[in-house]
This record gives C-alpha cells, structure tokens and sequence, in this order.
C-alpha cells in the first residue's frame, strides 16, 4: 500500500514512546512560538481585505463611446463598459482592445469617481490589449505594481478588481486553473498567452487587473467561456509578459476595425489585382486610419448568408504587401514598426469600384 508522509499508529506505541512523541511535540511546539515572535513587525502576509485596500486605488473604469451599422437606422452610436489599471505616473493604463479599440471617445473613472479623458496610444486586438494615456493622472489613482508573470504556477491563488455590470472597484477570487500559449486555446486572439482562472469574471471586467497575493499585477482580463451568458468558472486572462511586449515593446495603433474577405466575398466585391484585401468596418476618429482618409462601413447587407457591414474601404495592400491572409496583416505591422516615426507609406484600397492610392504616416512611439 503506498504511504503519503508517515503513518503513524497509535495503538503500536509503548508508554515511553509515547511519553518521548509528546516532549518532541511539545518542543515543536515551542520552537514554532518562538519562531513567530522572532519575525519582524509587517512580516506576516497581509489578509485579502488589506491587500484590496492596497490595490484598489490602481484601478479604473473605462467608458467608451463608438459607431456602428445598426440595419436600417444606418450608423448608431454605442457605448461599451470596461476595467483598466494604472502602470505609470504619467498616466498610463492597460485595458482590453475589446473595450476600446475603434472607439472615438473614452473616458475612466477612479476609485474616488473622479473621470478624466483617455486616448489610445497602443493596441493589439490579436492579444486583447490596448494602452491608454490619461490626460492627466488623478490624485487618488495610484500606479500598480507589476509582476513577472512566467513566475505564475497552476494552483496559484489571485484575484480579479473590476467593474462588473458597472459595479466598479468589485471583488473576486480565485485560482490558476490553466496556463495556454499563443495561439492554443482562442484562435480568434493567436497573440495571447492566457491564464484559466475560475475566479467569477463578467461584462465590465473586461482590461481588468488579476492579481497576485502579493498585490501585484499578473494578467489582463479579456473574457470566459460560458453556455448561459453568466461567469462559469472558464475566465482567461491575457498574462502581464504578453501585454508588457506587445503594448510597450511594439507599439502600434491604427483604429480601424474589420474583416479579411474570403475567396467568394472578394469575386462579390470585384477586388482586383488577385487579392482578398481587408474590409474596413470602423474608423475612429482621431486615428492613424483616419489620419490617412480610410473610411468605414455605411450599412448593412445581407451577402451568403451573412450579414456585412459593407459601403466602407477595402484596403488592398500596404507598403506594397497585398493582403490576402492574417499574416500578412501581421507584416505591414511589422514593417511599418520598424520605420521610423512620421515616415511616410502608401496604400491602395477600393472604394466604389475604383482603386485609390491613399498616403499614411507612422505614429509617434
């Protein structure tokens, strides 16, 4: 039979042995006391309700305004609700692309209910991350601190602050279930390693903070997996090393917000010169897209089956890369990281049956 530690039996031990087994347990005993009390003043890890109070203040809310095609109401406005956390004393804060990303107007409120403006200055939806810098940074926000997230095991407690349904500066608690590399779990996000947690996640945690035991940041929370529409313990959480490359690293933003065309959609649409090309649904206002001329969607159409917001650009190549796949998005991206700032680039879309040379600048970095 295989033994977990020792086995002990009681009824098999004389009276010395056992007069000698509680002088030994005695003495443990003793020797744990006086270990307590030797340790310094704060040494004893904080309870969870000390640990929020702590990191409370390095949370946000987020409030986004965008536009969307609605059926025959044509271009509506729309709002969408989040989490963010504070990483600089500049101003800066981390939240998901979901929240903010083709947005025109975003906002963030702290834990004292003080609002100010944001604006993007990074973002990566194939990760579900974006960065945004505050107009200025509030007096009760305070700067979170940042874990090594390869550090995080299975098994590990954390906990999630945010505002779930709104209801800011929330609580929730939980475990490490899994740990997923890019590209595995959530095809729809190839750039994001996630953690699993079953701590409770729901609309409005979305670019919120998960925690550590200790206080400090190990993860973004992008979305769960449920069958009710409720929080059914299968939350990913994109991990702090992935938002700190891909949205301090690699900075890149363009405000658009689309689709790749397939095969069929493109000989729908007459795309030319043997490309699917990428079908602009959103252009925020105040963004590099925008910057440039590109346009988006005007109404809806239903096209195969399938509903499309359509009227907008169709972006054939940029740089001189035609776009026919998601890698190729992936290689604009990096071309264009590699120039420098305010350097000038060309691309071709179609817009009304005609193709047009459009002229862009990299961003600031």
């Amino acid at each position: 039979m295989d033994r977990i530690g020792t086995n002990v039996q009681v009824d098999s031990v004389t009276g010395t042995g056992m007069e000698m087994h509680m002088k030994q347990a005695a003495l443990a005993a003793l020797l744990y006391v006086l270990a307590l009390g030797s340790l310094p003043v704060g040494a004893q890890s904080p309870d969870l309700a000390e640990i929020f109070r702590q990191v409370a203040p390095a949370v946000v809310v987020v409030r986004a305004t965008g536009r969307e095609v609605s059926g025959d109401r044509g271009v509506v406005t729309f709002t969408e609700i989040g989490s963010g956390v504070v990483i600089s004393q500049d101003g800066k804060v981390m939240t998901a692309a979901h929240v903010v990303h083709s947005m025109d107007a975003i906002t963030v409120e702290t834990i004292g209910g003080e609002t100010v403006k944001a604006h993007i200055v990074a973002s990566e939806p194939a990760a579900d991350l974006s960065l945004l810098q505050l107009e200025r940074l509030p007096a009760q926000a305070k700067v979170a601190r940042m874990a090594n997230s390869d550090t995080v095991r299975i098994g590990d407690q954390v906990f999630i602050v945010g505002a779930p349904y709104g209801l800011r500066h929330s609580l929730s608690v939980g475990w490490i279930s899994a740990r997923w590399e890019p590209n595995t779990v959530y095809k729809a996000m190839p750039l994001a390693e996630f953690f699993q947690t079953d701590a409770v996640i729901n609309t409005g945690n979305s670019g919120g903070p998960m925690f550590d035991m200790r206080g400090e940041v190990v993860g973004l929370v992008s979305h769960n997996v449920s069958k009710s529409g409720g929080s059914e313990g299968l939350g990913f959480v994109v991990t702090l090393n992935t938002a700190r490359q891909l949205l301090l690293e690699r900075r890149s933003w363009s405000g658009l917000e689309g689709r790749l065309l397939t095969n069929e959609l493109a000989d729908v649409f007459n795309v030319p010169n043997a490309v699917r090309g990428y079908l602009v649904k959103t252009v925020a206002k105040d963004s590099p897209a925008e910057a440039m001329g590109l346009r988006g969607a005007t109404r809806n159409a239903l096209i195969g089956g399938e509903t499309l917001a359509i009227g907008g650009d169709i972006i054939l190549d940029v740089g001189g890369i035609p776009i026919n796949a998601a890698a190729d998005l992936m290689k604009i991206r990096e071309r264009l990281q590699r120039v420098a700032p305010g350097a000038e680039f060309k691309a071709n879309v179609l817009r009304g049956g005609q193709v047009l040379a459009l002229t862009g600048h990299t961003p600031d970095r």
